[in-house]
């Protein structure tokens, strides 16, 4: 049988060390609430280019059809690493329709789903606005010495300035 130490199991628990990465908690929270915006965002432009996805109509169905799907299957893997980054930071991901919808910059699908090149014209404004949202958060990240989160950064401003292109693209006459 073993013997009794006197201390309770719960006061026996040893808490989790501090974090010490290099990165001052200060830093760390201001690094985390951005990157929370970002999140929002790119969910809800993830939301936003899945619901067009499945409502698009007209002649170009096939191709923008097509085209959303990649789209939102390339935000949907996006926020996983977002999240994980905040995580790692030594805060909580926010993950419900309410906190994103007061951090999110993208605006909300429309309710009704607009004519097919409108579609567009929302999703192009949507990653500029989640480009805007990630350029915004170089200066933090840079004062902090924080290269993952300014590489993370830097891999979502590629994906999301290309695909304003492209869909821009689609607007020329």
């Amino acid at each position: 049988m073993a013997k009794a130490s006197g201390k309770s199991a719960a006061s026996s628990k040893a808490s989790a060390p501090s974090i010490n990465i290099g990165i001052s908690d200060k830093d760390r929270a201001a690094i985390a609430q951005g990157l929370s915006r970002l999140l929002a965002d790119t969910y809800t432009l993830y939301l936003t280019t899945h619901n067009f996805h499945w409502n698009v109509t007209g002649p170009m169905f096939n191709a923008l059809h097509t085209m959303f799907m990649a789209q939102y299957t390339e935000l949907w893997n996006a926020v996983d690493p977002i999240a994980e980054r905040i995580r790692s930071l030594g805060h909580v991901a926010p993950g419900s329709y309410a906190e994103f919808g007061k951090l999110a910059t993208v605006s909300d699908a429309p309710a009704k789903p607009p004519k097919a090149l409108d579609m567009v014209r929302v999703l192009v404004e949507g990653h500029e606005a989640v480009a805007r949202t990630a350029r915004s958060l170089f200066p933090l990240a840079d004062k902090a010495s924080d290269e993952p989160t300014a590489d993370l950064l830097t891999q979502r401003l590629t994906v999301h300035e290309q695909t304003a292109w492209m869909l821009r693209s689609l607007l020329e006459e």
